[in-house]
């Protein structure tokens, strides 16, 4: 399984970015798939997560009605669409995914994940 994030990069606080997360030897659509984000020195924090299942979509709080994920199953891709970006926003944004089921009061734990991507870096300028 491979992971290939993309679509960060600097941008000032109040603007948007788009994330993709290309993957190849899994199939998003029937996969838990999740977007994470870690900065140095702290662990890696729940952004966003996906259940297969029904397509619903859940947040953390403090990205809650500025980000919203979404996948396109015909390109196997996952996307991370971030507004009103603000400076706390900067991190590197992981990918995750896993082929079994994660409950869903455990899909905003690192550890339900079992393959990630390599990461791509958002940073926000104040």
């Amino acid at each position: 399984v491979q992971l290939q994030a993309s679509g960060g990069g600097l941008v000032q606080a109040g603007g948007s970015l788009k994330l993709s997360c290309a993957a190849s030897g899994c199939t998003i659509s029937r996969d838990n798939m999740g977007w994470f984000r870690q900065t140095a020195g702290k662990e890696r924090e729940f952004v966003a997560a996906i259940d297969p299942w029904n397509g619903s979509t859940r947040y953390a709080d403090s990205v809650k009605g500025r980000f919203t994920m979404s996948r396109d199953n015909a390109k196997n891709t996952l996307y991370l669409q971030m507004v009103s970006l603000k400076p706390e926003d900067t991190a590197i944004y992981y990918c995750a995914g896993r082929n079994r089921r994660i409950i869903t009061s455990a899909m905003s734990r690192a550890g339900s994940y079992s393959y990630w991507g390599q990461g791509t870096l958002v940073t926000v300028s104040s």
